[in-house]
């Protein structure tokens, strides 16, 4: 029998459906994988082997009468992000020691509807504040690829690195994931996998654990374009808890894969040539653009003046929104409690040791640009750079471009424990110099790999779409995929 896991999630549903292997098989390969993978990797925090074969049997019975759901039996990661009844749900932060909530995820329960079988959670960057996995309480993922030349251990991205990772290893047929600045797109990129951050409202964010309540959407990891939207149909749709859920119909994504660029007008924003950007990239994005025309797409060259201004704002509104939804974790009600003479003390203790060093550091960044004094200075004035960067971005629509290309990382991805990386927290964050204004205009955005750097570490490039219009996306983004036509196997080292 082919190895299960190495199926496409597509080829995976049809073998279920065709009873070629059962959902209990599927199941078991992917739970072998992650026993021989996992303890290098370390990308999953918790494995559910128990509940996934439970499910997976479920599954079964529900094959053998023809009641199929639309993943029937398909094996999934959930990043730790995602509330998950009675199990692990901690968003890999210590302050979070041990809760199991009471209540399901408004994305998990919409896939365990479709029939998903749930692996396990997968490891992330705490509280989905970090670019490379290396903030997690759990300790770092390491990217299943390296140098062609080399042994160094590299970062999958973040902060859904272990879901990237997971996907690209073969320790699950798709992950959820979620984007706050570009934590789906940038590990997709690092990994060589695809990642769509859906329009700002197309998944409900009720149930998964808030960073930055106005950028925050959920969205897929998966190993194909075709697959990603998949898994975006089951994961999308209008939740009533959920005050910022769209009230718009589901399209058929996996319908508009193959639709084609013929007729599209492709944008290309000249402030995204960065100074000092490598070679490889710039290359690699002129590509994609002979790719999309080549196909029948014309290019345009488009002006988003405010772009220069989205990463400072960016990193003013997010954590000001941080520090104000981190607030309520105070070892009271849930997680982790140290006591102390007083309740301020208890607060206090409970907080220093619960929080790692980069949530407090967003913490104390959100409370100063909160603070009276600062708060027009920084906070209103991010607000109406938001503003202005959302009217960039409909002007060049309006004007009859159809997506936008641009690559979605400055790099590939660099080594776990770098020096100048972690001295310099800045240098770390102008790692989402491509993927924030997306999330700051509440755009849909996903990354396709598009080739390889120097080293053999894979490359990717980031399509912006029209609000609610991921379905272009998916189509764009598969001529990308078919264009570069790459092995995206990393070598087997775990």
């Amino acid at each position: 029998m082919t190895d299960l896991t190495r199926l496409s999630l597509k080829s995976l549903r049809d073998g279920l459906a065709k009873k070629d292997f059962t959902a209990l098989e599927a199941t078991n390969a992917y739970l072998a994988s992650i026993e021989a993978a996992n303890e290098k990797l370390n990308a999953y925090i918790a494995v559910t082997a128990e509940q996934a074969r439970e499910m997976a049997k479920a599954s079964d019975a529900k094959l053998a009468k023809g009641e199929s759901g639309a993943l029937e039996g398909v094996p999934l990661g959930i990043k730790d992000l995602f509330a998950t009844k009675g199990i692990h749900t901690q968003a890999a932060s210590h302050i979070l020691d041990g809760f199991k909530p009471e209540y399901e995820s408004t994305v998990t329960s919409n896939l365990w509807r479709d029939g998903a079988v749930m692996l396990g959670k997968l490891n992330m960057d705490e509280f989905a504040m970090g670019s490379s996995n290396e903030s997690s309480y759990y300790g770092p993922v390491m990217n299943p690829w390296r140098a062609e030349s080399g042994n160094k251990d590299l970062v999958p991205g973040g902060s859904s690195g272990g879901s990237a990772a997971a996907v690209a290893a073969w320790l699950c047929a798709g992950a959820t994931a979620t984007d706050t600045g570009g934590s789906i797109r940038q590990p997709a990129a690092f990994t060589g996998t695809v990642g769509i951050k859906p329009t700002y409202g197309r998944c409900s964010r009720w149930g998964i654990v808030a960073f930055a309540s106005s950028l925050d959407q959920a969205g897929p990891i998966a190993r194909t374009v075709e697959d990603s939207a998949i898994l975006l149909q089951s994961m999308s749709g209008f939740d009533a808890k959920d005050s910022t859920s769209a009230d718009i119909a589901v399209p058929d994504f996996a319908a508009a894969v193959e639709r084609g660029v013929k007729g599209l007008t492709i944008g290309v924003p000249k402030e995204y040539r960065m100074d000092g950007m490598p070679e490889e990239i710039e290359k690699l994005w002129q590509e994609g653009l002979e790719w999309l025309k080549a196909e029948g797409a014309t290019v345009k060259d488009i002006s988003l003046p405010h772009t220069k201004y989205a990463l400072p704002a960016y990193y003013i509104v997010a954590p000001a929104e941080a520090s104000s939804n981190l607030a309520r974790y105070d070892g009271v009600k849930y997680g982790l409690r140290v006591t102390g003479k007083d309740i301020t003390d208890l607060y206090e203790l409970t907080r220093a040791a619960g929080f790692g060093r980069e949530v407090k550091r967003r913490v104390m960044i959100g409370t100063y640009v909160l603070s009276a004094g600062y708060y027009d200075a920084y906070y209103v004035r991010a607000q109406k750079v938001r503003t202005l960067i959302k009217k960039d971005f409909e002007d060049a629509f309006n004007a009859g471009v159809d997506a936008i290309l641009t690559p979605a990382t400055p790099s590939a991805a660099f080594g776990i424990a770098d020096q100048e990386m972690n001295a310099d927290p800045v240098k770390m964050y102008l790692n989402d110099i491509f993927t924030v204004t997306v999330n700051m205009a509440g755009l849909p955005g996903i990354a396709v790999p598009a080739g390889k750097d120097s080293a053999g570490l894979p490359l990717g490039l980031q399509l912006i779409g029209k609000p609610f219009d991921e379905e272009t996306l998916f189509a764009a983004g598969r001529v990308i995929e078919k264009s570069a036509n790459l092995d995206l196997a990393p070598a087997k080292w775990w």
